[in-house]
């Protein structure tokens, strides 16, 4: 970063009063003009986007597999919850409540951790978010009694809600417009990725040691993540980083005239905090658009998280599979996101299509194209699911099934996600912490009441419920696709 003033004189203002009649502005004007030449700005060589491609992606993957595995931590209590229950005496429900917990507090930490790091940054937000992981984790792998156990859960599920908040910002940070996409898409599927990494892990532990191991392994992977946010991720918000050089330039020179926007902005704490813990429930409210769009992405959550309560009725109860296997099982949930981030090149030129039909601008409804794909895919696949759960079908044929299922998954959020940033870029991370409450307060709850469905429908009826949910849910990417830029005009939110 540089400090020098003669560094300062290229990133100041334009010397207006040597191309300009001094007599041309009034006393306010030209006091005005002076105190600009001391506003620091970044220089090419300093902003975030002039880091080498090679480091950017370091940064991009570093931060995705923080994210991974924090989402892997909430759907890793699924194959612990026999253990918890034998050891702590309670109820399979109660252990439940373990992933409903953790899950919630990922919705819930978005609304906290945006406005803290609009004021202090992204970088020590991540840092102080994975050391509180890491300490609380203790909490959970040493729990004592079920009572704690629970509480650390959801801390810990609060802590690491940060990677699915802020990290978006940090990938916006790093790539312009037009190359952001392909490292947007591998940030966004490393949280959905996470859940189905989670059973495999914990299966494959609590088979062959006990469920405190799982929390164990989790523990260390944490504090490998601690370790490389704090080696190999920089700052890259551009109005802490032009804070930071101010400061700097301050303590070099002895001139106390150089600031940053950051610093004379009237930036109260306490209302940020509180106006997005409104602002996303105020959006819901009165926009029809988010809501269904928040309420299509909250349903297909809840029914992956279903899942983690379903799968060992479908294969350990018809197929005979053990614990480890059935881990294994959640793979086809997995291929199927890989399958849908592979394509991402041939929606890259979709989009580009658009863009050329549109001045150079692909309006948000161009998102809603894998919308369609998604919203088709994900009921198909749930109810291709549900009619080969039976013991008599080969067990490689559900697995099958899962990866449609897998596809949409990721089509759907990829949409949505977008669609939310570009059609209400102004309040942009309240749109998507609507979206985040809403999904994980959905994923919260439909574990708690899966074995009911199950043993009362039978994995064929619950499995085909569910896709019967998703299938009215079909037109919904369709319709908006056509009436979008209508309803956005209407909003009091979107962007016209």
């Amino acid at each position: 970063m540089s400090s020098s003033p003669s560094t300062r004189s290229q990133t100041a203002v334009p010397d207006v009063e040597s191309q300009q009649p001094k007599a041309q502005y009034n006393g306010e004007e030209s006091l005005e003009l002076k105190s600009l030449q001391y506003e620091v700005t970044l220089e090419h060589h300093e902003h975030p986007q002039s880091l080498s491609l090679p480091r950017k992606w370091l940064i991009v993957l570093v931060i995705s597999s923080s994210a991974l595995c924090v989402t892997c931590a909430s759907s890793a209590a699924s194959f612990t919850e026999n253990g918890v229950s034998e050891t702590f005496h309670v109820s399979q429900e109660v252990t439940i409540l373990a992933i409903s917990l953790f899950v919630e507090g990922l919705g819930l930490g978005p609304l906290l951790t945006g406005p803290l790091s609009e004021v202090y940054g992204r970088n020590i937000i991540y840092r102080v978010s994975f050391v509180l992981l890491f300490a609380f984790s203790f909490g959970v792998a040493f729990a004592p009694n079920i009572a704690v156990y629970l509480v650390f859960r959801f801390i810990t599920g609060l802590c690491g809600s940060t990677f699915l908040s802020v990290a978006g910002g940090s990938v916006s940070d790093l790539f312009d417009n037009k190359t952001v996409a392909n490292p947007m898409a591998v940030y966004t599927i490393s949280p959905f990725i996470g859940p189905v990494v989670g059973p495999l892990l914990s299966g494959s532990i609590f088979q062959n040691t006990n469920w405190r191991w799982t929390y164990y392994t989790l523990s260390i992977w944490t504090f490998t993540q601690t370790f490389a946010l704090f080696v190999l991720v920089p700052e890259t918000y551009v109005p802490v980083l032009r804070k930071q050089k101010a400061i700097s330039l301050r303590k070099s020179t002895g001139n106390t005239k150089y600031f940053a926007p950051l610093e004379k902005s009237e930036i109260n704490l306490g209302q940020a905090i509180l106006i997005s813990c409104y602002k996303p429930f105020q959006l819901m409210l009165y926009d029809r658009m988010a809501l269904l769009l928040n309420t299509w992405t909250s349903l297909i959550l809840g029914i992956l998280y279903l899942a983690f309560q379903a799968f060992p009725v479908i294969f350990e109860t018809n197929h005979g599979f053990n614990m480890q296997d059935t881990g294994l099982a959640f793979l086809g949930i997995g291929l199927g996101m890989l399958c849908g981030l592979a394509s991402q090149p041939y929606w890259n030129g979709v989009f580009a299509r658009e863009a050329e039909k549109n001045n150079g601008v692909a309006p948000p409804e161009a998102r809603l194209y894998m919308g369609e794909v998604g919203g088709i895919l994900t009921p198909l696949g749930l109810y291709f699911l549900a009619f080969t759960t039976y013991p008599s079908v080969h067990w490689i044929v559900p697995i099958i099934a899962s990866i449609f299922f897998g596809t949409g998954i990721y089509f759907v959020f990829t949409c949505v996600f977008t669609y939310l940033v570009t059609a209400y870029r102004p309040i942009a991370a309240s749109a998507m912490a609507s979206n985040s409450a809403m999904r994980s307060t959905f994923a919260a709850v439909f574990p708690l009441f899966a074995s009911y469905m199950y043993d009362g429908l039978g994995t064929a009826g619950a499995t085909a419920l569910l896709a019967g949910v998703m299938t009215l849910t079909v037109p919904l990417p369709f319709v908006y696709r056509r009436i979008g830029p209508r309803l956005r005009a209407k909003s009091r939110f979107a962007v016209a």
